[in-house]
């Protein structure tokens, strides 16, 4: 299984994921122009995508959609609140909605040789779900788990023995609560239907590590809220202070930067 982040943040989200024989994109929340770029830092292509997998309709996660939908005809699996909600929208503009594949949550389904296994989250949104992406031919898991505003024992037990993740870690609450956003604003992102904090990111992350994970990227993160560093060193004193036998330094965990591709976790 392979891995890596196109971009990742409050202004647009893109993932990539598969292995030798699938790959599959999570999220469309750039221009199609930027997903091909970064597809092909490392010699793939929007075409080469067996589907797209979304997580919910907010724009920062679908604002590519309609034009990759309509420039390449790749399948779009999500939950039937999100594509009611996207086509209620209306802002990806007119697709052929033939491309919509419904999905349930905790129902594994197949594309390739990838077993997906969609699991819901809490957020302000219709009907949104992370991923679990398993290659059939080795058992080896990453997760896209960004976007819950809270976590919880399903949650917990859902994203265990995974090889690598790329996680929320959205803002630092002091930064939040301090800062220029308007109260409301603040509310939803600190309610339990908004973002994890890099406090609840390095708790969470405490709770999953095994010794099989090899790599953790650190993703959404706020332009305004926080900033690499801070979320990295808070995440990884949650997981030294936490009751767990691991360290935060024990693993490769790195920051899924907002306008670069990451590197390449093979696992």
């Amino acid at each position: 299984m392979e891995m890596f982040s196109i971009a990742s943040g409050s202004s647009g989200n893109c993932i990539c994921a598969g292995n030798d024989d699938t790959h599959v994109m999570i999220d469309a929340g750039i221009s199609g122009k930027k997903i091909e770029a970064g597809m092909n830092t490392y010699d793939l292509t929007t075409r080469d995508m067996a589907g797209i997998l979304v997580t919910h309709e907010h724009i920062d996660h679908v604002s590519g959609l309609g034009v990759v939908m309509r420039r390449y005809g790749l399948p779009v699996y999500t939950t039937e609140g999100t594509i009611k909600a996207i086509l209620r929208d209306g802002r990806i503009g007119k697709v052929d909605e033939s491309l919509f594949h419904v999905i349930e949550p905790d129902q594994v389904f197949q594309i390739g040789s990838l077993l997906v296994k969609p699991i819901r989250i809490s957020h302000d949104a219709a009907d949104p779900v992370a991923y679990i992406i398993r290659d059939g031919s080795n058992g080896k898991k990453v997760g896209v788990i960004t976007d819950l505003g809270k976590y919880d024992d399903y949650i917990v037990s859902n994203i265990k023995g995974l090889s690598a993740v790329l996680l929320e870690a959205n803002h630092d609450v002091n930064m939040l609560e301090v800062g220029p956003y308007p109260y409301q604003l603040k509310r939803r992102i600190l309610s339990d239907y908004g973002h994890l904090s890099n406090n609840l990111s390095g708790q969470l992350l405490g709770k999953i590590l095994n010794d099989n994970m090899e790599h953790v990227f650190l993703g959404h993160l706020s332009e305004q809220n926080n900033y690499g560093r801070l979320a990295l060193e808070t995440v990884c004193d949650e997981v030294t202070d936490g009751d767990n036998p691991y360290k935060g330094r024990d693993f490769n965990i790195t920051v899924a930067s907002r306008h670069e591709v990451s590197e390449r976790v093979i696992v």
